[in-house]
């Protein structure tokens, strides 16, 4: 279970203090959960702060009942989270195969990494000994960031944006993986996303306004009030790019 209690993040602005997010309070528990909200409403900010990428300057976060607040990025993923970036890191020096092994944190046949990348519709044979480098395409990157999210089977799973630098055909793959993903962690996963095929699969919605939760609840009484908004304000503002 993560919860977050009373979660502020401000910066100094020109000597004034500015708030990305604002006292959030938020409970997740065993669910498949989706932050969304328009651009610049401080859902990435979230997302990296139960990571642990960058620390609160109000409030505290729990992980099973433990206090994570003051933990490292390390320390969070020895306890069972993971996060996948919106733009994932490039890990040069590296072939695939290793670093879904060391994701898995235990040693894995050629055979047991191809299952993982096949899972994410990469052709195993075709990517398993490639190196890390700059010929892997950011879409690549972002499935075999996933794949390593599958081997590694934590217990709280974050994607920011999964569907970025993805093509169509992939996307609609990954749905199922997300699905696959929830099913064999028996965890809570974490999606932040505006896609309507996304917020669709969820169980809950978090919707984040100016850095503050405006409404949270289950899916069939969030997205439809979503849709509409986005239905009164598609031809002359950029709310909710859901599609």
């Amino acid at each position: 279970m993560l919860e977050l209690k009373n979660v502020s993040f401000a910066v100094d602005d020109g000597g004034k203090t500015k708030y990305i997010v604002r006292d959030i309070n938020l409970v997740i528990e065993d669910k498949f959960v989706a932050i969304t909200g328009p651009n610049g409403s401080g859902k990435s900010t979230l997302a990296k702060l139960i990571m642990g990428i960058i620390k609160p300057t109000e409030g505290r976060i729990l992980f099973n009942g433990e206090d994570i607040t003051d933990f490292s990025v390390d320390e969070r993923a020895r306890r069972g989270i993971s996060y996948a970036f919106q733009q994932p890191v490039k890990f040069k020096g590296l072939k695939v195969f290793e670093l879904v092994s060391l994701a898995a944190g235990r040693e894995l046949s050629k055979d047991d990494a191809c299952e993982y990348l096949s899972e994410v519709g990469l052709c195993a044979l075709d990517y398993v000994d490639r190196d890390l480098d700059g010929n892997l395409s950011g879409g690549e990157l972002k499935r075999i960031e996933i794949a390593m999210m599958l081997a590694r089977g934590t217990s709280l799973s974050i994607l920011d944006e999964p569907e970025a630098g993805i093509d169509l055909w992939s996307f609609q793959n990954l749905i199922s993986v997300f699905r696959h993903l929830h099913e064999v962690t028996g965890g809570s996963i974490l999606i932040i996303s505006h896609q309507e095929r996304i917020l669709n699969m969820v169980d809950q919605i978090i919707v984040l306004v100016e850095g503050r939760i405006e409404k949270a609840g289950p899916k069939d009484e969030i997205l439809p009030g979503l849709m509409l908004q986005v239905d009164d304000c598609r031809a002359s503002c950029d709310y909710y790019a859901v599609s």
